[in-house]
């Protein structure tokens, strides 16, 4: 069965195709060993001393009791099955005991850090980027994660490649446009956004193998080598255009500000003709790329 396009279900409502997490009965180890060695030497003793066949039994029980020990650490659980039936999950810490015939598997409910490959895929606008992720994630129920999936690490993998094709194919690398940079989001101006959209795909797509999603980010965003090369001559160009634009603004409040300060002060009187003649002439000085050697005008011959 495919779950990728299934809806998120809530973890409080069972289904027929999912297990839930629930506590083991298990005991305590310490007080476990205390009795099977008290057993196991007693019923030794006793046989060496009485030399009596009674106390064989005493030594096989002790010695099954030994056998049903196991270690719990930190940030670790078991599952515990019964021919096969879900019976629970230990996360008790320390040392432990159940009956030998319970079967019992190993998970660890740590926090584990996965980094996706490079994934070559198209964005909104169609152009081929390259995109990677750092998820963070752990297994929140143990037992979804070990009988509702096949391989709940591989299936992890999996949702992350998934989930990064799909927001890669909502969104666009960058804005088309200037004057749609605070109103388009994408993948590389809008990076909290999308991390958290990646983070909660991610979980929804992960969450019928019991794993918890902490966080999600992009560790890697590139134009494809075959468009590289062009869409930085582009960004160089929007670069170039936005800064003449400034320089160009910064250069005519210059201007005004001074032929209005001539005039005010009456230091020359222009007409319109001189006027224009001054204003290309400052505007060349300040908008050009080089340094330039201005002409002083000192009069006409027919003053």
């Amino acid at each position: 069965m495919d779950y990728r396009n299934d809806p998120p279900r809530d973890r409080g409502v069972d289904s027929l195709n999912q297990t839930h997490e629930k506590p083991a009965t298990t005991m305590d180890g310490g007080l476990m060993l205390a009795v099977a060695v008290l057993l196991l030497l007693g019923s030794v003793f006793m046989l060496v001393v009485m030399d009596n066949p009674v106390f064989v039994p005493g030594i096989i029980l002790g010695s099954l009791l030994l056998s049903g020990f196991y270690m719990v650490q930190p940030n670790q659980a078991y599952a515990i099955t019964l021919f096969g039936n879900y019976k629970g999950t230990d996360r008790k810490t320390g040392l432990r005991w159940i009956w030998p015939w319970y079967g019992k598997k190993k998970i660890s409910v740590r926090v584990r850090n996965v980094s996706s490959p490079n994934l070559k895929v198209n964005d909104k606008n169609g152009n081929p980027i390259e995109i990677a992720a750092v998820v963070v994630w752990r297994v929140g129920d143990t037992a979804q994660a070990l009988f509702d999936v096949d391989d709940y690490e591989r299936f992890v993998d999996i949702q992350i490649e998934t989930a990064l094709r799909d927001i890669t194919a909502h969104y666009a690398y960058d804005h088309s446009s200037e004057k749609d940079a605070d109103k388009e989001v994408t993948l590389r101006g809008s990076s909290a956004e999308i991390g958290a959209h990646l983070r909660e795909q991610i979980g929804d797509r992960v969450r019928v193998a019991g794993v918890v999603i902490d966080e999600a980010k992009l560790s890697h965003l590139a134009y494809a080598p075959e468009i590289a090369g062009a869409m930085l001559r582009r960004q160089q160009a929007q670069a170039v255009l936005a800064a003449r634009q400034l320089i160009v603004q910064g250069a005519v409040e210059m201007v005004e500000h001074a032929l209005e300060s001539l005039s005010a002060r009456n230091v020359v009187t222009l007409d319109d003709e001189r006027r224009a003649a001054m204003v290309s002439n400052l505007l060349v000085v300040l908008c050009a790329e080089r340094e330039v050697s201005p002409v002083v005008n000192t009069g006409t011959l027919h003053g």
